[in-house]
């Protein structure tokens, strides 16, 4: 058979299109991408009732500020997108036309009488049925659902149950025995932790069942405020109103004699049984410092100075100097447990890399994982007060999550 004569079989019996070669859809004008993304701050402003604003704890809303700051600098993209300005976002007056008069030109306004002639007007199909209607709202839920009660704050009964934790709280932060920390995540809300919002101390009395809803976990929570009012608030409302308060902190005992306390009771004439420790590499090697939150997590006999002194020599240490960011010391237990339970946890975000020791035998190190100092700090803390065993390491997105079911 000739190569045509064959060619034309193939088409002629392709059942499936796969020869079918779809046109290439023109990439979009740069109008048509700057109309689109004005668009997008329409959209916000039809679903919120305000402009975007520059918040810096919010970065989708403060990168539609930005933008908008930008066209409103920009007397030509402010012209060409005048007839999408549906919220009259930008300047009535260009800057150019104060610094450079144009000719004395008006368009005539259009004769509008009814709705048919406004929608005749619509030059730019914004009132047309479609993705780029203006009634098309995108990236907002066509249903809200809200929560069975909204929670508020009253006057607290039996406050004087709680009075007492607070005034020893007060006294731990004054002694040093406890200290404020960033609020970092969800998981941190705990029966029995202490919070301050707004610049108000709060207990976490009670935690209430912790239920999966849209793929996201919620619990309704009792919370104790020092100023003597109660609120029954949803574990992701308290955790919304942490993150957005810039004083929001969460109250932890000092992280050594958190981890002591775990561990076991210290008696006077104890002594240590080792050291877990938290180090950073200080290797040249373009293969390791190029890799951020690595991190080893470590265990030790002696004091973690002295464990280094030689870190270069050791694959252990990747061969190379390291900086000792945190340790803790540990009483009464294996802590050489504590740490492999630590590895565990952390196990499907360890470092696979294989160094040369001096003599030229190739190792491979265990110890290295890549996560955030703070996800390892609370992985920690979970380990502490024994909350570990509900939660994960995800290293896809390099975050702490409940394990659901």
């Amino acid at each position: 058979m000739e190569l045509n004569d064959f060619l034309d079989f193939v088409s002629s019996n392709d059942e499936q299109g796969l020869l079918k070669v779809k046109a290439k859809t023109s990439a979009p004008t740069a109008d048509e991408h700057l109309l689109a993304k004005f668009n997008e701050i329409n959209e916000f402003v039809s679903a919120n009732g305000r402009e975007p604003e520059a918040d810096m704890a919010n970065v989708p809303e403060y990168m539609l500020n930005q933008r908008l700051n930008a066209i409103r600098g920009n007397d030509e993209q402010c012209e060409s997108l005048r007839e999408a300005d549906t919220h009259g976002l930008l300047p009535d007056t260009l800057v150019s036309a104060v610094l450079e008069p144009k000719p004395d030109y008006k368009a005539e306004p259009k004769e509008i009488n009814s709705l048919d002639d406004i929608f005749s007007d619509d030059s730019l199909g914004l009132l047309d049925e479609g993705s780029e209607s203006i009634f098309e709202i995108r990236n907002v839920p066509k249903t809200i659902e809200m929560p069975d009660k909204m929670a508020r704050r009253k006057r607290c009964e039996d406050f004087e149950q709680f009075e007492k934790l607070f005034k020893t709280c007060h006294e731990d932060l004054k002694s040093g025995e406890r200290e404020q920390h960033k609020f970092t995540g969800e998981q941190q809300i705990q029966q029995g932790q202490f919070f301050v919002l707004h610049g108000v101390m709060c207990y976490v009395a009670d935690l209430g069942e912790r239920i999966k809803k849209n793929g996201k976990v919620n619990a309704r929570l009792h919370l104790i405020f020092e100023n003597g009012t109660e609120s029954d608030m949803l574990l992701r409302s308290l955790a919304t109103e942490l993150y957005k308060d810039e004083t929001g902190r969460r109250i932890l005992p000092k992280a050594e004699d958190a981890l002591d306390g775990m561990l076991g009771i210290q008696e006077d004439d104890d002594e240590a049984t080792g050291y877990i420790y938290i180090l950073q590499s200080l290797s040249t090697n373009p293969d390791i410092n190029s890799i951020q939150n690595l991190y080893k997590i470590g265990y030790a006999t002696t004091t973690v100075e002295k464990r280094i002194a030689n870190a270069e020599k050791e694959p252990t240490y990747l061969m190379a100097p390291v900086h000792h960011v945190s340790s803790y010391k540990c009483f009464n237990m294996n802590a050489q447990k504590f740490e492999n339970l630590l590895h565990t946890f952390f196990g499907r975000a360890c470092l696979e890399i294989e160094i040369v020791d001096l003599d030229g035998k190739v190792c491979r190190p265990r110890e290295w994982f890549i996560a955030p100092l703070k996800s390892i700090e609370t992985a920690i803390q979970l380990l502490i007060n024994r909350e570990i065993v509900n939660y994960r390491y995800d290293e896809t997105v390099n975050e702490i999550v409940e394990i659901i079911g």
